[in-house]
């Protein structure tokens, strides 16, 4: 049973927010499982968006800082205009 792809709502460049603490499923050997990669609130560029064979599904390639986590719809949001990425920021 084939499924029909979804369109994604996220397009490659576009600022978003983790919605959560995105823990690793597995995909990072190197850290620990459900160890967190990304806490909720992170501020990330999507740098390539792909599909899960399975369900159509998209899933997002955001870069947080060095770290590029692949993420679904419900995962991240929309970065609200203005916010800057956590290196970006100046401490006053």
């Amino acid at each position: 049973m084939s499924m029909e792809p979804i369109e994604p709502a996220y397009a490659w460049g576009m600022r978003v927010i983790a919605l959560d603490d995105l823990c690793n499923d597995g995909s990072y050997p190197d850290r620990g499982e459900g160890e967190c990669l990304v806490s909720a609130g992170a501020v990330g560029e999507i740098v390539n968006v792909g599909r899960v064979v399975e369900s159509g599904e998209p899933v997002y390639l955001v870069e947080f800082g060095r770290r590029v986590v692949g993420c679904t719809e419900d995962e991240i949001a929309p970065a609200p205009a203005g916010l800057l990425a956590e290196e970006d920021e100046v401490e006053s």
